[in-house]
C-alpha cells in the first residue's frame, strides 16, 4: 500500500445542467495531478427530487467520467442520478483509468427531503480496491448511521460525498471526524458549494481526517488535497490496536 494523493472539488454545482458541469469539472482539474478526484453528491445535477428530469438513462455521466478518467490518467469518483430497470438510484461510481468500475448505490436516503419515495435503496455495501488502499464508498445521509460504516478490519478509508447544506454543517464536520476516529480511518467528505435550486446554501465545508481525528487536508482555489500516508496509519494503527476490542454483533 503506497501513499494515495487526492482532490476533491467544491463544486458549485449547475443546476439541471450535466454539459456544463462538465465543462466546470475539466476547467477546474486541468492543472491537477493526483490518483483520485472526488466530485460531490449528484455533482452532473444537483440533488433534485424529480429525477424523471435528470436522471441517466444512457450512462451519460459514467461515460464521462470514463473518458475524463482516462485522459487524467487517474481515477474518478462521485455520484450521479441513475434509471435501471424499473427504479431511480443515488449511484456512487468509482472509475478507474483504465475504464473499470465499481458502484455503490445509497442506502439510507433522506427522507426528510422525499428522496426515499423518489429514490430507490442500495442494498451492498462496496469496498473498492485501489493502488493497495480499501476503500468505503459512502454516500451524505449515509454519515448518520456509524453501525453500517462500522469498520471489521476490511477498509482503510471511507470516502463520503455529499450535498449537505448550511443549516446542518456542524453535523457534517461532527460525524466525519467522528467516523474517522471510531473506524481508525482515513476519512474524506466531499460537499458541494453555492445555492442550489431550492435556494439551499452550501459553504466551503469539504474536510479529511486522519485516524485520530485530525485534520490533514488543504484547500485552494476550491480544491481540497489531501495525501493518505500508509506507513502512518499502519504504525497508528499497531500503537492503538482499538479496532480489535470491538463489540461483535449481527444485524437482522
Amino acid at each position: 500500500m503506497n501513499d494515495l494523493i487526492i482532490s476533491g472539488l467544491n463544486l458549485n454545482i449547475a443546476w439541471k445542467n450535466k454539459s456544463e458541469n462538465f465543462k466546470q469539472i475539466e476547467l477546474a482539474f486541468k492543472q491537477t495531478s493526483a490518483d483520485l478526484l472526488i466530485l460531490p453528491e449528484m455533482f452532473s445535477t444537483g440533488f433534485y427530487m424529480k429525477p424523471e428530469e435528470i436522471a441517466d438513462r444512457n450512462e451519460e455521466t459514467l461515460q464521462w467520467m470514463k473518458n475524463f478518467a482516462k485522459q487524467k490518467n487517474t481515477a474518478v469518483c462521485g455520484s450521479a442520478s441513475v434509471f435501471e430497470g424499473d427504479q431511480y438510484l443515488n449511484r456512487f461510481y468509482f472509475v478507474k483509468p483504465d475504464g473499470e468500475y465499481f458502484f455503490y448505490d445509497k442506502r439510507h436516503l433522506f427522507s426528510y427531503s422525499g428522496e426515499d419515495k423518489k429514490y430507490s435503496s442500495g442494498q451492498e455495501r462496496v469496498i473498492v480496491q485501489y493502488k493497495g488502499w480499501r476503500i468505503l464508498l459512502q454516500v451524505c445521509y449515509d454519515l448518520r448511521f456509524p453501525v453500517f460504516s462500522r469498520n471489521n478490519n476490511d477498509y482503510d478509508a471511507i470516502l463520503y460525498v455529499a450535498n449537505w447544506p448550511k443549516s446542518r454543517i456542524d453535523a457534517w464536520q461532527t460525524l466525519l471526524k467522528a467516523r474517522a476516529i471510531e473506524n481508525q480511518a482515513y476519512v474524506f467528505g466531499l460537499n458541494r458549494i453555492g445555492t442550489d435550486g431550492n435556494d439551499l446554501e452550501y459553504p466551503e465545508s469539504s474536510y479529511c481526517y486522519f485516524a485520530d481525528g485530525s485534520e490533514t487536508s488543504s484547500t485552494k482555489n476550491n480544491i481540497i488535497s489531501t495525501i493518505f500516508e500508509a506507513e502512518k496509519l499502519d504504525k497508528f494503527r499497531t500503537k492503538f490496536p482499538f479496532l480489535s476490542d470491538r463489540d461483535e454483533f449481527e444485524l437482522k
